[in-house]
């Protein structure tokens, strides 16, 4: 079973900056659509930005400005640079692929923590 697999959490102070990456354990192809959700506590999971294979991009509005999401499609692997850091976007954050096939994996989930 191919899993994603997320790095790159951590704890950082406001204002600063994380990179978040994500890589498939295993071949999975052909892949549509790559993106990064978060799930603050008691809060629902959102989506946050989203990246085509023909390189569309789609940002949350929260988030506009401050995250770049790239890919790189020889490995398979997608990135969110995120600069300007906020409290508020404290969470737990998770890739998904999303497949020709519709088929959907998501990863592990790892922590960003921006303390004020």
């Amino acid at each position: 079973q191919v899993q994603l697999v997320e790095s790159g959490g951590g704890l950082v102070q406001a204002g600063g900056s994380l990179r978040l990456s994500c890589a498939p354990s295993g071949s999975i192809k052909p892949i549509m659509v790559m993106a990064l959700y978060r799930q603050a506590p008691g809060k629902e999971r959102e989506l946050v930005a989203r990246i085509t294979n023909e390189d569309n991009t789609y940002y949350a509005d929260s988030v506009k400005g401050r995250f770049t999401i790239s890919r790189d499609g020889a490995t398979n692997t997608v990135d969110l640079q995120m600069d300007s850091l906020k409290p508020e976007d404290t969470a737990v954050y998770y890739c998904k692929y999303i497949t020709f096939w519709e088929e959907e994996y998501w990863g592990q989930g790892t922590q960003v923590t921006v303390s004020s």
